[in-house]
């Protein structure tokens, strides 16, 4: 023990000589009796190594130990965490980047305050030290930290606004707080046990992965997007300090909107482009990635790095469009084929995700940072542009089904739903005949329900013929469609598309796309950063009139009008693929043993959640090319896999 103190005195003495931002953070802070174990924070830290893998630095006082892992990105330099305030009364660890530091740090030290790193880390808990909670309105960027105040025995944690740093903690019965970056981390602490929350798992069974603060772990929870979180005296406190506003319309014209939307993501790209390490960019074709990219090279005196992954089936492949926008600004262009092969890497990402997860785009999602990573340390990508500038087709369905709902029975039966419903359900069809049908089958629902029913994996009535009556009688009160219910409740006073657009900010985004690249990037110790991201971005889109982001019923109509300007229209203007993977196809061919082997084994069936019939049926039916089960399969696939790493 006298030697790991030893090692975190000489960590904190040594702030001039190193410093980074991007990294993970572990802390544990007791109610109970007894000193810290400095090699349990030191063991929780180690299992979060690949997060920031050039150093890692430690706080220890009493009850309270704090660790971080440093991937060195800016001010390589000088300093080291964890920060202290000038009174060094506060202790910060912390991950992410705060993009306006410089202008907030001039302000400080206007107000008198000197600073002794050249840190964005250091402004955060100065911050801290005049503002308390309301420092996170000051900070713009993507941030995990926390804060332990020496003075008042309080830790202070908080995440940024959309969620772009994961950060999980356990509350535990004796009043003690055990937080991280990562699952892994947590669960070194010998208090936390693996008990599985199955309300969480019937969740991810209808969404792919587990929303928000739940965890598939009974015993650990997720601190939401835009929360912080206060501990005193074994008591914890949550709030939440802030949301958009879709209510507060400006008037603006097309022109304007266009104008400013632009000005706004110039100024959103320009200020993740700063680094002291190689940057570049995620290219995978469609609008978002392409916009950014785009403005990238204008704000470049080199070629911007890009770097593409695509597949041999040309359905699934956007590497053509990602060509066409790298040519257009003269970027140093990388591509990368993802093959069957590659799910060789799936032990990999059930360790790192932590929990079921099945985005099959985490495959190449990894593939693509593990060969960026070759090349650069800090990645831009397109995210988040769908959800504020309405880019899913799904948008567009739901304001057809209102209009739907109003045509008179006699003329929807014998009309639509009669000749539709005697069309063969096949996978061999990828035409609009399945998305037809779907919308069909849910257009009738309201409004929370039908959103459910078409962004589920396995549906109401699918579940009940999936799970068997003794998961299902302990699962009884779980509602997942209750999880969108709540926010299309909290949308009153804008339209159904801001209602859909909310819904998907508050979920899909945080749960699902930002937990798949943080963890994919992280895994390679690449840091990915996201211009659509930006609070100022998100806020501008939400003022924005419905008709402009959706204009007869074509998705994302404003932000393909400024792309247009900047790439090839051809890249602009076609339907949306999305970053699929062929699963379905991978299944029935050369994945066919594989997934009979794990899904039909007797361990499965054992487990009592799974009825072996109906999962038969799925993998019978998909083999045989009569249904399309990929994303069932995938995801009952991705369950098992997890059970097999962390609960057996």
């Amino acid at each position: 023990m006298p030697g790991v103190f030893a090692k975190v005195g000489q960590t904190i003495s040594s702030f001039l000589l190193n410093e980074s931002q991007m990294c993970g953070i572990v802390g544990i802070v007791k109610n109970s009796e007894g000193h810290i174990d400095p090699d349990l924070v030191e063991r929780m830290n180690s299992a979060i190594v690949h997060r920031g893998p050039d150093d890692e630095g430690f706080y220890l006082n009493r009850n309270v130990g704090l660790g971080m892992r440093r991937l060195s990105i800016i001010d390589v330099a000088t300093g080291r965490q964890p920060i202290h305030s000038e009174d060094k009364s506060k202790w910060i660890v912390f991950n992410g980047e705060i993009y306006n530091y410089q202008e907030l740090r001039a302000d400080l030290e206007k107000r008198g305050d000197k600073f002794y790193t050249s840190s964005d880390t250091e402004v955060v808990v100065r911050l801290f030290d005049r503002y308390g909670p309301d420092c996170l309105q000051h900070l713009r960027g993507m941030f995990a930290f926390a804060i332990w105040d020496e003075r008042n025995d309080e830790l202070f944690i908080a995440r940024d606004r959309v969620g772009k740093k994961p950060l999980l903690y356990s509350h535990r019965p004796n009043g003690d707080l055990i937080f991280g970056s990562e699952f892994k981390a947590l669960l070194e602490h010998p208090s936390i046990s693996r008990e599985v929350d199955e309300v969480a798992i019937d969740a991810y069974l209808s969404y792919m992965c587990v929303p928000a603060p739940l965890t598939a772990f009974k015993q650990i929870r997720k601190l939401e997007p835009g929360h912080w979180l206060k501990w005193k005296n074994g008591r914890i406190e949550t709030q939440r300090y802030w949301l958009p506003d879709f209510s507060k319309k400006i008037k603006i014209s097309e022109t304007e909107a266009i104008e400013e939307a632009t000005r706004l993501l110039r100024e959103a790209t320009r200020l993740r482009m700063i680094s002291e390490v190689p940057l570049g960019a995620f290219l995978s074709g469609g609008v978002d990635s392409s916009t950014v990219v785009a403005l990238m090279a204008e704000e470049s005196s080199t070629p911007v790095k890009t770097f593409s992954i695509g597949f041999e089936e040309q359905d699934f492949s956007e590497l053509k469009y990602a060509r066409l926008v790298a040519e257009h600004v003269g970027a140093e262009h990388h591509e990368f084929i993802v093959r069957p092969d590659a799910l060789e890497v799936l032990p990999t990402l059930v360790e790192h995700y932590g929990e079921p997860y099945a985005d099959s785009s985490a495959i190449p999602t990894y593939y693509v940072a593990k060969e960026t990573r070759k090349h650069v340390t800090v990645a831009l990508n397109g995210d988040g542009g769908d959800e504020s500038f309405a880019g899913y087709e799904r948008y567009a369905a739901m304001l057809a089904a209102e209009a739907y709902r109003r045509l008179p029975r006699l003329v929807k039966k014998p009309f639509v739903e009669w000749p539709v419903s005697m069309i063969p359900s096949s996978e061999i069809d990828r035409s609009y005949i399945r998305s037809v049908k779907r919308f069909l089958q849910a257009a009738h629902l309201e409004k929370h329900d039908r959103y459910s029913r078409w962004v589920s994996v396995f549906h109401g009535e699918e579940k009940q013929r999936l799970l068997t009556k003794e998961f299902s009688s302990r699962v009884i009160s779980a509602n997942a469609a209750g999880f969108l219910e709540y926010w299309f409740d909290r949308a009153n006073g804008s339209g159904l598309l801001d209602a859909a657009l909310l819904v998907d900010q508050m979920t899909y985004l945080p749960n699902d796309l930002l937990v798949k690249v943080d963890i994919a990037s992280m895994a390679n110790s690449l840091e990915a950063r996201s211009p659509f991201l930006d609070h100022n971005v998100i806020e501008f889109a939400a003022s924005l009139p419905e008709e402009l982001k959706l204009r007869r019923l074509k998705p994302k109509s404003l932000l393909k009008k400024l792309a247009a300007g900047l790439v090839p229209r051809e890249v602009v203007y076609r339907r949306k693929m999305g970053f699929g993977v062929p699963i379905s196809d991978w299944f029935r061919e050369e994945l066919s043993d594989y997934i009979r082997e794990l899904l039909l084994s007797k361990r499965v069936l054992e487990r009592g959640m799974i009825r072996g019939e109906a999962l038969k049926g799925y993998v019978d039916e998909h083999i045989a090319g009569q249904r399309d089960h990929g994303f069932r399969l995938w995801t009952l696939l991705m369950l098992e896999l997890w059970f097999r790493r962390f609960i057996d």
